[in-house]
């Protein structure tokens, strides 16, 4: 397993795409963070990076399907899912080794966000003044969300040996589990069946838990999503035996 992480994590970074979409992500979020005079801190007056966390979710539909969707299309495609699948690893250790090596390029992509942390330390009146509780939560929530979003990319990429095709897949479902349900919900005049529904889509838990407060229903609710969509792929890269 180790040695196809770091196959999934070098054959990222050895394509412009993996450095493209690294660089977009940080050129988008410092935009509104610093720059755009709607959203960002200087303008705003305030020591926050509300923007980031707000904006992120938004860039991350595009950008981690970009980075799933040749997870297991491209092995489609040229004939190495056949090859993969004969190593001494089971398909569920493939699904969850490729996962692992998503959500770790996910957590690359933060982590030169932290120079705004240090950044708006410094510019608080008095400095340090910053809820840190809730920025480190926000952090946690996008961690867990990008988790999410990688493990429908793997499904969707498991579909199809088009990479385009398993992109649109991959935004798609990302949408509907985003936005989708909370437009179902208003749709309905039950109040139960919307809470029920609302419950089912991730950005009331990515809300709730950047506020700072870790509740383990978020937490269960992220995994419980991760884990069924590795498990559909689980039961897709089966199929191909039947």
């Amino acid at each position: 397993m180790q040695a196809l992480f770091f196959k999934e994590i070098s054959g990222f970074f050895n394509s412009v795409l993996g450095y493209l979409v690294i660089i977009v992500f940080l050129v988008i979020n410092s935009l509104f963070v610093w720059i755009l005079e709607s959203s960002s801190v200087i303008d705003y007056g305030y020591a926050t990076l509300d923007p980031l966390f707000a904006n992120a979710p938004y860039i991350y539909l595009v950008l981690i399907p970009a980075i799933t969707m040749k997870a297991f299309a491209e092995e489609r495609k040229t004939g190495t899912l056949e090859i993969l699948l004969t190593r001494p690893l089971s398909e569920l250790q493939i699904i969850v080794t490729k996962f692992l090596a998503g959500c770790a390029l996910v957590v690359l992509s933060l982590l030169p966000t932290l120079i705004y942390v240090f950044s708006i330390r410094a510019l608080a009146s008095p400095a340090g003044n910053v809820d840190m509780a809730a920025i480190w939560g926000s952090y946690l929530g996008l961690i867990f969300l990008g988790a999410v979003y990688v493990s429908i990319g793997v499904f969707a990429s498991s579909l199809t040996d088009n990479q385009i095709v398993s992109f649109i897949y991959a935004v798609s479902i990302c949408i509907f589990f985003t936005f989708g349900l909370t437009e179902i919900a208003q749709i309905t005049s039950v109040k139960a069946i919307d809470l029920l529904i609302i419950k089912f889509g991730v950005s009331e838990h990515y809300n709730s838990i950047s506020r700072g407060v870790v509740d383990s229903r978020d937490v269960l609710y992220f995994i419980g999503i991760c884990a069924f969509f590795i498990a559909a792929t689980n039961l897709v890269l089966n199929k191909r035996k039947w």
